[in-house]
């Protein structure tokens, strides 16, 4: 036998990560973003060019890949008349793992915009959605510095998953935030207002903590049922029908949040009919105006001179710093 026959095999060049551009021009790689995502390798990023794409796409069976607009002002997704939905991430029975997706506006189609499926380590950052984020069955989802509104049901709905939404602004849906089955969530540094209904939901058998969020101008601001545990923290809750709404089955532990103007009562137990539970209120609780600076404009931030800063550990209550500058 020859010496050459004991020769060792070259292991395969890795291939370098590409960067595939999606253009309605034809200037890019791609006019199809679904063509481009499939297309992808691990490692890949595919960028959409400026434009109103009249397509939906699936992103399931990939690792590591990034799908990135020009911009959420430049590019926006807007489906297909026969298709629910425009961006979904993972397929049953197939996942999708270690997915980002950036810097665009999603807007629904059939009443969703973003479904996550059966996926794992799920990023969504600077994406405006126009519909409900759906997500079931997903493990180490974060959805961070998201618009997310006008759901006709609900802006954010959990199912079975873990995640975290962080410096998210939702709005103007009939719920928030739905956290359900056997979801566990934390949600930190929220504001979500104007929700026909509750800002947040906790059901099921559902874990989930509510830490220095601003939940305002709702119709309630958090409600807690089913065997939920929740641990609800530095949050400022105003301007609602109810603060928090908590059922007696459900597990429920507060401290240090501010409530403020909240018309039928800060603590509510439910029932038939709900009825005010003020013993369920928190010693380290601030019942005070946080004077925000401009609440008519959706602005949050807390003024110079609130009485909601260096309460407990928190540097601040809410979701926003205090402004820098007195306001007039």
């Amino acid at each position: 036998m020859s010496a050459g026959a004991f020769a060792w095999a070259e292991p395969p060049v890795a291939q370098a990560p590409r960067t595939i551009t999606v253009a309605l021009d034809g200037s890019g790689d791609f006019a199809s973003i679904q063509e481009a995502v499939d297309s992808a390798k691990k490692g890949d990023t595919v960028f959409l060019k400026p434009g109103r794409y009249q397509q939906d796409v699936t992103v399931h069976s990939k690792d590591q890949i990034k799908l990135v607009g020009a911009g959420r002002d430049k590019v926006t997704l807007l489906g297909r008349e026969t298709i629910v939905g425009v961006l979904h991430v993972g397929k049953w029975p197939y996942g999708a793992t270690n997915i980002e997706i950036s810097d665009m506006t999603i807007n629904e189609h059939g009443g969703h915009a973003v479904g996550l499926f059966n996926g794992k380590g799920v990023l969504l950052k600077r994406l405006t959605i126009n519909g409900m984020l759906f997500s079931q069955q997903v493990e180490d989802a974060r959805i961070e510095d998201c618009t997310i509104g006008g759901s006709e049901t609900t802006g954010v709905q959990f199912a079975d998953s873990q995640a975290v939404l962080i410096g998210n602004f939702i709005h103007n849906n009939d719920h928030g935030v739905n956290v359900a089955g056997k979801s566990n969530v934390r949600l930190e540094r929220n504001i979500i207002t104007r929700s026909l209904f509750e800002a947040v939901v906790v059901s099921g058998k559902a874990k989930a903590v509510l830490i220095s969020n601003t939940l305002v101008k709702n119709g309630g601001g958090a409600a807690f049922l089913g065997q939920s545990e929740s641990e609800v923290s530095g949050n400022v809750v105003g301007l609602n029908r109810v603060g928090f709404l908590v059922a007696p089955s459900s597990r429920v532990s507060t401290s240090f949040n501010a409530l403020y103007k909240n018309i039928d009562g800060d603590y509510v137990r439910s029932g038939n009919p709900n009825q005010p539970a003020p013993e369920l209120r928190a010693q380290s609780d601030i019942t005070a105006d946080p004077f925000f600076v401009d609440p008519g404009h959706d602005d949050f931030r807390l003024r110079v001179d609130t009485p909601l800063v260096k309460v407990g550990t928190f540097p601040f209550l809410g979701a926003l710093a205090p402004a820098s500058q007195p306001t007039r």
